[in-house]
């Protein structure tokens, strides 16, 4: 590049992609570097928090973190990286609206996170949500206030019981947290709604696996698997789901059960659109491979100048020797401490210092289990109920950037405490024109033509044959 400042482009904002960019502010010094994030949203979504926001227990807006906001000097650009050819440092950028572009660039970070694994199921791809996204968590919430609404106006019988039903495929920790947070959710629904009882509301978890939260000891998850029955609950293991057609989740078991809604969290991969539209090296899970410092290397270990890679989308040796298969696990601890990480090595190599490697073991693992109850498990320490429940909070309420986002979490946990849960329905915001479209006046059609009136001359031969004949 000609430009004499070398420009930083991060490509992903989310966890690794914001916290790359937001150490880089206070690592530089003014004037040293140009830094620009590209990502299609223009915000970062906490995702641990998104079991809460499905059960209204967290405001949504307050479990994202506005780019703008809190990038003060960096360059936010709310659009997709559709093509990176790192030989000649250069992006292709394409926006929701108007023309694709190239920028040029000395220093390239891919985070472009992961979404949800799906596989090929009938009806999983029309009929079942993820819970990736701010949107998505926020969809689940309203749909089952909205059912809850639907189902209390029925007479008792099947249809109303597929109202009240959940399914949610995945036993990891999303999945278990989803789903003990919707049904600690849907029981306290219940006080508003006399007319509906809770053996009508049916709740399924589907683990293809023998046992759930590979994260935890075993004992520890056979203890959630006990607690989650006790609240009425059920955890089907060693079980696949084989259809999905019409809201009737078909399962390798042969039971079909029938629901509105399906949330699937069995699993992430990388962001496949911009590992497939670069021409960085990647391995055979779809990650793009780097070494301990976070420098993107090649398949002979050489390192790709220039490239950086952090997240979901990386495959990062975990030096400390405990990830699976050799690599840190994708998950939101590893990837806001890479990140710290990736922007002191990045600042190191501007200034011709050298990167170190990155090195984190992991704390442990939290889980929220609805309200004042959880689950924590730190190598051989395991907590359970709610002191779990306390730490979980605590943990994620410290981790969330920003003091500005933290009051605002905190403040929302702590009205919620005193008057409980916001349970108002907003998913008619899905469709906001149906009520200005409804009564909106619109110009009348236009009327057909009528025939010409006859002249006089045409008419009066026929008033002439008229008075011959009398």
């Amino acid at each position: 590049m000609t430009n004499t400042v070398p420009r930083i482009l991060i490509v992903g904002g989310g966890y690794a992609g914001f916290y790359t960019a937001w150490k880089l502010e206070k690592h530089l010094r003014k004037g040293e570097a140009q830094v620009t994030v590209v990502d299609p949203l223009p915000y970062m979504t906490y995702l641990p928090f998104l079991p809460e926001v499905a059960a209204g227990s967290i405001e949504a807006r307050h479990a994202v973190v506005a780019l703008r906001r809190h990038l003060a000097s960096t360059e936010v650009v709310t659009a997709r990286v559709t093509k990176i050819d790192h030989a000649h440092k250069v992006a292709t950028i394409t926006p929701s609206e108007g023309e694709a572009w190239e920028l040029e660039y000395d220093q390239i970070v891919v985070t472009a996170g992961s979404v949800s694994r799906t596989f090929p199921i009938p009806g999983i791809a029309d009929n079942a949500i993820g819970m990736k996204a701010i949107e998505e968590a926020v969809w689940v919430r309203d749909k089952l206030l909205s059912n809850f609404d639907k189902a209390a106006a029925l007479p008792p019988g099947p249809e109303r019981e597929r109202l009240l039903t959940v399914v949610v495929v995945g036993g990891g920790f999303a999945g278990i947290e989803t789903f003990a947070e919707l049904r600690n959710f849907a029981s306290s629904l219940l006080k508003k709604y006399p007319q509906l009882t809770f053996d009508e509301t049916h709740f399924h978890l589907i683990e293809a696996m023998g046992r759930i939260m590979p994260e935890v000891s075993l004992k520890t998850s056979e203890w959630v698997l006990k607690d989650l029955a006790k609240r009425g609950a059920y955890v089907h293991l060693d079980t696949q789901v084989t259809g999905a057609v019409d809201g009737n989740v078909e399962l390798s078991t042969g039971e079909v059960i029938s629901t509105d809604i399906i949330v699937w969290t069995a699993g992430v991969m990388a962001n496949p659109q911009v590992v497939k539209g670069s021409d960085l090296p990647s391995e055979q899970r779809g990650r793009i491979t780097t070494q301990g410092d976070l420098r993107v290397i090649d398949a002979d270990g050489n390192v790709v100048e220039g490239a950086w890679a952090a997240g979901d989308v990386a495959a990062v040796p975990d030096l400390t020797g405990g990830g699976v298969g050799g690599f840190c696990v994708p998950n939101a601890q590893h990837a806001v401490r890479q990140a710290k990480q990736l922007a002191k090595n990045l600042t190191a190599v501007l200034r011709g210092e050298l990167p170190k490697d990155y090195i984190h073991k992991n704390l442990g693992a939290v889980a929220g289990l609805g309200l004042y109850n959880g689950v924590f498990q730190s190598g051989n320490i395991a907590l359970k109920g709610f002191l779990a429940w306390g730490a979980h909070r605590g943990y994620h309420g410290l981790a969330m950037p920003s003091w500005e986002r933290k009051w605002r979490v905190l403040w929302g946990w702590w009205n919620n405490f005193w008057l409980g849960r916001d349970v108002v329905n907003l998913e008619a915001v899905q469709t906001p024109r149906r009520f200005f479209d409804e009564f909106a006046s619109r110009p009348r059609p236009p009327q057909p033509a009528e025939a010409p009136a006859k002249p006089a001359a045409e008419k009066a031969p026929v008033a002439e044959k008229a008075a011959a004949a009398k």
